[in-house]
């Protein structure tokens, strides 16, 4: 008899490194945590092959959804494939700990279905521009946890980190954010302990190691 395991919801515009979130998060806790990870694209399985390409999981831990439509229905207003993808997972996997859910490429106004998640995090990144955190919108302010990426492209962008840091304190008050450079893994470490400790997931050791340059990924 399967369990309920922690559901956390992983959204962000096209480009801004989700899909690398979710290969790093992948590859530093699978040794320690049983989970699984479910992809949502509007007609392709595109975020789901990279990940098998990359062998972040097992294939049967991997399930791509393809919403046929706006991706922001399929995350909140009618959740039910992403449910029955769940669903699958936990009937192959009864032991199953964490499934990372990740949203289709979407605006600062798409939020997770309660029902879909029980935390979000939400990925921005410095190539959209230092204005981003100050624009708000449910992403920015409500996400359990604000990723801000591609720190490392910021002089390339003439992007301010220092304006982006105050921006998202004035709109997130207490909520937490973290500044990441997903293709080396910087960040990866905070991002864990904030899903194991807000999750009351079992502590255990996690290594973050810097993997191999990444191919485009969405």
């Amino acid at each position: 008899m399967s369990t309920q395991c922690l559901r956390v919801g992983v959204g962000g515009p096209v480009g801004s490194g989700k899909t690398a979130l979710l290969r790093q998060l992948c590859s530093a806790m699978r040794e320690h945590y049983n989970l699984a990870v479910v992809t949502n694209d509007i007609y392709t399985r595109e975020d789901a092959e990279f990940l098998l390409r990359h062998e972040a999981l097992e294939a049967d831990r991997i399930m791509g959804v393809e919403t046929g439509g706006c991706p922001h229905t399929a995350i909140r207003e009618d959740a039910s494939m992403n449910l029955a993808a769940i669903d699958e997972l936990q009937e192959r996997h009864p032991d199953l700990e964490l499934v990372l859910v990740e949203s289709g490429g979407d605006n600062l106004s798409a939020t997770f279905s309660p029902e879909l998640s029980d935390l979000t995090l939400y990925v921005i990144d410095v190539c959209a521009g230092d204005k981003i955190p100050r624009k708000g919108g449910p992403g920015i302010t409500k996400s359990d946890l604000l990723i801000i990426n591609k720190t490392d492209l910021a002089p390339m962008v003439n992007a301010s980190l220092e304006v982006m840091d105050r921006d998202a304190k004035k709109m997130r008050g207490e909520k937490p954010f973290v500044f990441t450079n997903l293709v080396r893994g910087d960040g990866v470490a905070e991002i864990i302990n904030f899903i194991v400790n807000q999750g009351m997931l079992v502590k255990r050791d996690v290594t973050v190691s810097v993997t191999e340059p990444m191919e485009a990924s969405v």
